[in-house]
């Protein structure tokens, strides 16, 4: 089992839908702007909850690895 395996699971993934099919061409161009941070900054958010998850896992992996410790 592994940290990911802990991990509470997003399947339906309705938001995220939900905004893909959202009609853009009402939106004022100000708005859309608006979105685009808006968006830009959940990547941000995104990116660094993958790194964040990545480091632990890699100190996990290094606490637990024996390899060159001698044990068998």
């Amino acid at each position: 089992m592994s940290f990911e395996d802990l991990e509470p699971r997003h399947v339906d993934g309705d938001a995220l839908k939900a905004l893909l099919r959202e009609d853009l061409d009402s939106y004022a161009v100000v708005d859309l702007q608006a979105r685009i941070e808006a968006l830009e900054g959940e990547i941000r958010r995104a990116r660094q909850a993958i790194e964040a998850k990545s480091s632990q896992r890699n100190a996990a992996d290094a606490l637990f690895s024996f390899k060159g410790s001698g044990a068998s």
